[in-house]
């Protein structure tokens, strides 16, 4: 048995949830692919998958050999393209982003890489937490703001402006705040960020009976008077283009934050992740720019 006979496999089974689909993804039969399991967890001497007749789900050791067995493939693969095919992407590409900014700007880049990188298969994955890359076996992921893990490689592929804002109804009735202290005194809708961000660093921690992690929410509650929120301008440039919305401490308005393009150091050489983050960096400010005009 080679040592990497069943990995391939195993992780299949475990990525489908099933031998069935992973016999369908992998294009072989049934049979092969719980032979292939059978061999490795006799090679490993340990059980990988809990089997019954209609549930199959992955024991502890499982889970730890899934994570490695998922990254020493993606590795494979990147060392393969590296050195064949002049560099062109192909295997598989794993990306987590936010939902707002996956929807919106992330989706129509990806969209064109897969269209320009048939041999190349895409995932994303949206979340607004924020995930662990290596532990999660993601080769890519866009994030804004202060990045810590040293682990990572980080390319600032585009910037968003962030607005504070509320509705003239709403300031109508509540008064409209002069200084960042006054904030305090005004219904804040809270979306994901603990923390709103201002000139020469400050910063202000906003309190409220809305607290949501969606931004459209957010955006939606301040339409309907609801209080002052802070957003990224493409949420809000057509609201207040048309009135509905008005800025509040223009003067106090933060610089641009940076979106970054972040990968384990170890990805980035890899053509697929290299190409990609050029294109982002081609693309991306012209995408955030189209959306704000609107």
């Amino acid at each position: 048995m080679g040592a990497w006979d069943g990995i391939e496999e195993f992780v299949t089974v475990a990525r489908t949830g099933s031998f069935t689909a992973a016999a369908r993804s992998f294009g072989a039969s049934v049979t092969h692919m719980s032979r292939a399991v059978s061999r490795l967890e006799a090679k490993l001497g340990s059980q990988l998958f809990h089997r019954t007749t209609r549930s199959l789900g992955l024991t502890e050791a499982g889970r730890i050999f899934y994570e490695t067995g998922s990254r020493l493939i993606s590795e494979r693969e990147d060392a393969i393209a590296a050195v064949t095919a002049q560099g062109s992407p192909r295997g598989n590409l794993r990306i987590t982003c936010s939902y707002t900014l996956g929807e919106r700007f992330i989706g129509p880049v990806l969209r064109e890489y897969a269209r320009e990188h048939p041999r190349l298969a895409i995932a994303c994955d949206l979340d607004n937490d924020v995930v662990d890359l290596i532990r999660d076996g993601y080769d890519i992921a866009i994030r804004t703001g202060h990045l810590e893990d040293s682990r990572l490689v980080a390319t600032r592929v585009a910037s968003r402006a962030m607005v504070t804002v509320a509705a003239p109804a709403y300031l109508a009735a509540k008064g409209r705040p002069q200084r960042i202290a006054e904030l305090k005194e005004h219904d804040c809708l809270v979306g994901s960020a603990a923390l709103w961000h201002f000139q020469r660093g400050e910063t202000f921690r906003p309190e409220g009976r809305w607290r949501c992690n969606n931004g459209t929410m957010v955006l939606e509650a301040a339409l309907e008077g609801m209080g002052v929120c802070q957003l990224p301008a493409f949420y809000t440039a057509s609201a207040i283009a048309e009135g509905r919305l008005e800025e509040v401490l223009a003067g106090e308005c933060p610089n641009d934050e940076p979106i970054w393009a972040v990968y384990p150091r170890l990805k980035h050489l890899s053509p697929k992740v290299s190409l990609f983050v050029a294109l982002l960096r081609r693309r991306l400010p012209a995408l955030l720019a189209g959306e704000t005009a609107n």
